[in-house]
């Protein structure tokens, strides 16, 4: 006889469990994108994205005064590309998601050009580290007939990391800034909610991730 209830788990679609992440990754890089120094003139806001360019003419930095690495801007542009490409690998997920990751693990990668670059350009050690980045999360998406194979508790690990990362790192260094752009438009400036959402939205990524983790352990 079949009982009134059902003692088995309902069953919940594999691809939910990376909602949390997608949407947590998809505010941070709108953070990103936006203003890290807010000003009431538009001209003056600073994006995230802008960042590692603007700090190489300030007079702190180029006098070795400023104990930040300028590619530290870079990681949260890194780090969602990595991650937009261990989305692509997840069978879990939609195929149109999962093309829509791939593409933006490009474009995010991409995203670390300098401007007005060139081949030339490119090869000059100051750009070492952003080609060496481009090049490694481009060629990270050829290893996705592996990455597909690898249990999502493994991806979601190296998911919370890299949130972790893209979150701390730039935060960090970004703190350094404030005192010197302040000099520089003699006045006080702040951060601007770019930074505060990009931050905490790689934060909260890097969470979801973790839960992501506890909720596919085996219940005893």
């Amino acid at each position: 006889m079949r009982p009134l209830i059902d003692p088995r788990p309902l069953s919940i679609h594999p691809g939910r469990k990376w909602l949390p992440v997608i949407v947590a990754l998809t505010a941070a890089l709108i953070g990103y994108f936006g203003p890290w120094i807010g000003h009431r003139a538009a001209g003056l806001n600073i994006l995230g994205v802008d960042l590692a360019e603007y700090v190489k003419f300030l007079q702190a930095y180029r006098a070795g005064q400023l104990p930040l690495l300028r590619e530290s801007f870079y990681a949260p542009l890194a780090a969602a590309s990595v991650i937009a490409g261990l989305l692509a690998s997840r069978r879990g997920l939609p195929l149109a998601v999962r093309w829509i990751a791939a593409a933006a693990a490009i474009s995010l990668a991409l995203a670390m050009l300098p401007p007005a670059w060139s081949p030339a350009v490119l090869m000059l050690p100051e750009f070492r580290l952003q080609v060496i980045a481009i090049v490694a999360c481009t060629g990270a998406l050829l290893l996705i007939p592996f990455t597909r194979v690898l249990p999502d508790s493994v991806v979601l690990l190296l998911v919370a990391l890299l949130a972790l990362v893209a979150s701390v790192w730039p935060a960090a260094a970004f703190t350094h800034l404030p005192s010197s752009i302040a000099e520089v438009y003699a006045t006080p400036v702040r951060p601007g909610w770019g930074f505060w959402l990009s931050s905490t939205g790689f934060l909260l990524a890097a969470f979801g991730a973790v839960l992501g983790i506890i909720s596919r352990r085996p219940r005893r």
